[in-house]
């Protein structure tokens, strides 16, 4: 459903690159914007009201269809995050087709649009749960929220573990650094030990894959002559990841040196996994504001 207020739509779908991956772009009254694929729910560009730049990196080596991710924008990593457990590495969601729920724009020239993914028999071979996930996504001035939501449609209970895997647009990550993570508890990703973060700032000059347990709820990623303020609800977690020169090398979707053009920074639920009987509920949310 789409519901028109205004002289323009809060939403317009087209054709994604190769004509294989259907894109909704949202569009607040006060011209801020996003694009979502259908191909994953996944969210490839948001650009704030008054600002020509894209705080979201996208990889011009993406591929879209089919099984491949997108390398970029923000994956939904779901059920499973990594490959911390027996099913596909970062799970299906993200290489899945959702449909399209709602697209509506507020009283306060908010757009906003949600996408659907229910189980079916390809997502039962993989995986034997009874689901529906909902992605809400919404823009409005600088700001981008995206919400999954995860409710158990069957009789058994199920666990999984989820992440917004965002990749954040930096000029140069020489000048990136994460601030607020100081006396936080984290592993390396793939490893159970925890060692207590004991730095004011985090820097990301390399390779870096750390989850951290138990996050603060508002991160800063900062750079020489802008900010982005990350607040996450729901997800207990937070991952930091940029794989550094020599990995980044390794992976044919990406541009060689682009490596320092992201920070990711995602809201997780990784730690400890979400368990939820028959008719729970789960959310977590991300927020960015551009600053």
């Amino acid at each position: 459903m789409i519901e028109r207020r205004g002289a323009a739509a809060p939403a317009e779908e087209s054709s994604g690159p190769g004509a294989v991956s259907p894109v909704l772009a949202l569009r607040a009254e006060d011209g801020a914007t996003a694009e979502i694929h259908r191909h994953g729910a996944h969210v490839t560009s948001w650009c704030p009201a008054d600002d020509a730049d894209d705080r979201l990196y996208l990889s011009p080596r993406s591929k879209f269809g089919g099984s491949a991710a997108i390398r970029g924008g923000v994956p939904v990593i779901f059920p499973q995050f990594a490959a911390e457990g027996p099913l596909p590495r970062h799970g299906f969601a993200r290489t899945s087709l959702w449909s399209i729920g709602c697209i509506a724009r507020e009283a306060d020239g908010m757009a906003e649009a949600e996408l659907v993914l229910r189980d079916s028999p390809e997502t039962h071979a993989i995986w034997n749960a009874a689901f529906k996930a909902v992605l809400a996504v919404s823009v409005v001035a600088r700001q981008l929220a995206i919400t999954l939501r995860v409710e158990n449609v069957g009789e058994k209970p199920f666990s999984f573990t989820a992440a917004l895997h965002t990749y954040l647009r930096v000029h140069d990550v020489a000048d990136a650094e994460i601030h607020g993570l100081r006396g936080t508890l984290y592993r390396v990703s793939g490893d159970r030990e925890l060692v207590a973060d004991g730095e004011e700032r985090l820097p990301v000059r390399d390779y870096v894959d750390r989850v951290y347990v138990g996050a603060p709820r508002r991160l800063e990623l900062r750079e020489r002559d802008r900010s982005m303020i990350v607040e996450m609800e729901g997800f207990p977690d937070a991952v930091i990841w940029n794989p550094g020169r020599e990995r980044a090398a390794a992976l044919d979707d990406l541009e060689p040196g682009d490596e320092r053009r992201f920070v990711c920074v995602e809201a997780a639920a990784v730690q400890t996994p979400v368990t939820l009987g028959a008719g729970r509920q789960w959310a977590g949310s991300q927020t960015l504001t551009a600053r």
